[in-house]
């Protein structure tokens, strides 16, 4: 799994003979110590901090005993209150952590005050998240539970449980031991209460499952502080202390953080709906929680300028998905319509290799942010197999680069103005705007070529759960800010959406679209004027008029090579069926070329820039089932075999019956590429098929450019 930013450094330090890892990140100042919490996960909890405050801090994390990379000990004494004290101070000495600001989650508080209250020399803040500890009364659910934990049901997703009186009799070492899963899907149902968890609840349960529940037991037989001791700590600590705290968690009560916001003269954040892990659930706020507080028992001034309304000139932020190359030419064809309509338009590119290579060449400006976006291309080849991408979960394991690539983005737009910003499937800034609407400060136009995210049919109930969820998710959003968008712009017609719902109990997939959203008609990105003469197009890239070429090509995302090699290996089947044959297999700029050997009549390039030219001018091309090629192809009337990547919804179903619509291309299972002769036949077949698509109509780019214009 791709992370979306990894450590500078990481070491172990060692107390009493146990073993503790830790991890450092970034340079700026104050440092951060994010504590570990209850060891029954580990510090990749914090994934969705350690990016962002990284940039503007350093930070440091790292495992408790029983958990992650440190040591599982099963003795009690390992997990004492002066021992985890002792485990925090030992790693800022092998960090040479002068003084940081300490952020404890849950158990953590405990170890957070005395660090505060015996350490103050070491310690700049203090922030608490759900601070679980015995410094006000526990819920009476917790401690009243006389159910026979054997005797209740599973608590597995999508039956997730949140009786809390029925429940908790599972807190119990007896039942985690031998039903260690069942009570991790219990505890972090508990752990997250607000709708539309089910992403960090499976997180959480995964991450439990790395350790044994004999750590659980031996950690919780360590005496916890008592009451007064916790109020002396509260009374000694002098540095500044915040307490988080969601209103609906169900594992510590609210007063225990408005209890040490009060003995320590602190502040008491509440998030109205929020659960025990807010860290987790509403990463967008507590990171500026912690930034902010942190800027403010450290001050760093840093000199700003803002320019009056009337002297600044019209700005667009645009962001375009870097999953492929298509969204680019696309975007590029809108950038260039919008500068049509509006001469004095100014465009910044928010972006990521390798749609930065294209805008490159088309000599846009690049903002130099860019660079600290995280991967999404990187990670989503991580996440492939051969010729294989479950795209809808590759998109919900790529949270903590989302949520990297959204504050990003949001520096961007609180440093500098802007009166447009335009996501092409932006998905990172769409959801967490939707999510906080309050940060929103501009015109903003949401763009897709699809709408709903659907299960494959060998995903059975849980994925049908899961994808229903999200698109609950998405529906409930738009629903509920539906000025957030200013324009929604389906990049296509009605025609070309699935004639599907978004689940069980949620509207039809058109009808909702056709309600929330214009549409421009599909956008090719390809300059007509140099298509239209074929012949001149073959004769300047060297192609003589009576040569057959077939163009093979997987797109920019880097998920492709093993097509290649397999169309590669038909080569020789291919010329001995069209003799004479030409092959030219472009690899993209993030594949190596060298994953296909050249050979006499079969060429092997990098990356393209005007490839529309060679997929316009062949004779046949071998693609994946990526909607911007495929489009291409048919929009210049060329024959074609598309081969969808398995498990990828959106190539299998929405790509897939656009194209029928159009009556495009044909569609080839992977699995019947694994015979040379077979595929050759197909090439050779498509090859002699005379064609008779629908037109793709034109000006979608013009209609599009002429909805963002209303904005500005």
């Amino acid at each position: 799994m791709t992370r979306a930013r990894e450590p500078d450094s990481d070491g172990f330090v060692e107390r009493d003979g146990v073993k503790i890892h830790y991890d450092v990140y970034g340079e700026g100042q104050p440092t951060f110590l994010l504590l570990p919490t209850w060891t029954v996960i580990h510090r990749r909890f914090w994934k969705l901090q350690v990016p962002y405050l990284a940039r503007h801090h350093r930070v440091v994390t790292y495992d408790g005993p029983g958990n992650g990379l440190s040591d599982r000990p099963l003795e009690t004494s390992a997990y004492q209150q002066d021992r985890q004290v002792g485990y925090a101070l030992d790693v800022l000495d092998a960090t040479g952590t002068e003084r940081a600001v300490v952020v404890g989650l849950s158990r953590a508080a405990n170890w957070a005050l005395q660090l505060a209250a015996e350490h103050g020399d070491r310690i700049l803040g203090t922030v608490v998240i759900g601070p679980s500890l015995p410094i006000t009364d526990p819920y009476d659910f917790r401690t009243s539970a006389e159910t026979d934990p054997t005797r209740l049901p599973p608590s597995q997703v999508p039956r997730l449980g949140r009786d809390p009186l029925a429940h908790w009799a599972k807190y119990e070492p007896g039942y985690w031991e031998e039903r260690h899963e069942d009570f991790l899907w219990f505890f972090f149902g508990m752990c997250f209460p607000e709708p539309r968890s089910t992403k960090p609840i499976e997180d959480c349960v995964r991450w439990g499952l790395e350790t044994v529940p004999q750590v659980l037991t031996a950690e919780l037989a360590a005496e916890p502080p008592s009451r007064e001791a916790l109020e002396g700590w509260c009374a000694e600590i002098t540095s500044p202390v915040l307490a988080v705290h969601g209103d609906r968690d169900l594992l510590s009560p609210l007063s225990r953080s408005q209890r040490i916001a009060e003995l320590t003269h602190g502040e008491c954040v509440v998030i109205a709906g929020g659960g025990h892990v807010p860290p987790v659930r509403d990463p967008v706020p507590i990171n500026h929680l912690l930034h902010d507080f942190a800027t403010r028992v450290a001050p760093t001034p840093r000199p700003r300028t803002w320019t009056r309304g009337r002297r600044r000139r019209r700005k667009v932020l645009y962001l375009s998905s870097p999953i492929g190359l298509g969204h680019a030419r696309r975007d590029l064809a809108v950038a260039r319509a919008l500068r049509g309509l509006r001469e004095d338009v100014e465009i910044d590119w928010l972006a990521q290799h390798p749609v930065t290579r294209v805008l490159a060449a088309a000599g846009e400006t690049v903002h130099p942010a860019s660079s600290w976006l995280a991967s999404e291309s990187g990670h989503i080849e991580a996440e492939s197999g051969e010729h294989d991408l479950h795209c809808f979960e590759a998109l919900r394991r790529m949270d903590e680069i989302l949520v990297n690539n959204f504050h990003v983005f949001d520096d961007v737009v609180t440093d500098q103005d802007y009166d447009l910003v335009v996501g092409d499937e932006a998905w990172d800034v769409d959801h967490f705007l939707h999510e906080n609407p309050e940060l929103k400060r501009f015109a903003f136009a949401w763009m897709t070529d699809f709408v709903g995210m659907l299960p494959m049919p060998d995903g059975g109930e849980r994925e049908a759960l899961v994808s229903a969820d999200h698109n609950a998710e998405m529906i409930e959003h738009v629903e509920r800010f539906p000025r957030l968008r200013d324009r929604a712009i389906f990049v296509g017609d009605p025609d070309d959406i699935v004639p599907d719902t978004f689940g069980p109990g949620l509207p039809g997939i058109r009808e909702w679209t056709e309600q929330h959203y214009d549409f421009s008609g599909y956008i090719t990105g390809i300059d007509a004027g140099l298509v239209t003469d074929r012949a001149a197009l073959r004769h300047r890239l060297g192609w003589a008029p009576d040569e057959r070429v077939c163009v093979v090509t997987v797109g920019g995302s880097g998920v492709g090579a093993d097509l290649l090699r397999r169309v590669g290996a038909a080569y020789d089947a291919a010329h001995d069926r069209v003799p004479g044959l030409r092959m030219v297999i472009v690899t993209g700029p993030r594949l190596d070329p060298g994953v296909v050997s050249p050979r006499d009549g079969l060429e092997v390039h990098a990356f393209v820039p005007d490839l529309y030219r060679q997929l316009s001018a062949c004779d046949l091309a071998v693609v994946q089932g990526g909607l911007t090629t495929t489009m291409e192809l048919t929009a210049a009337g060329r024959p074609f075999l598309y081969i969808p990547l398995r498990h990828h919804f959106e190539q299998n179903f929405h790509v897939r019956h656009r194209l029928e619509r159009y009556r495009a291309g044909r569609c080839v299972s992977y699995d019947d590429t694994c015979d040379p002769d077979r595929l050759a036949e197909a090439m050779r077949e498509a090859m002699s098929t005379e064609v008779s698509y629908r037109p793709v109509e034109s000006g979608g780019a013009e209609r599009a450019a002429a909805r963002l214009a209303e904005l500005l």
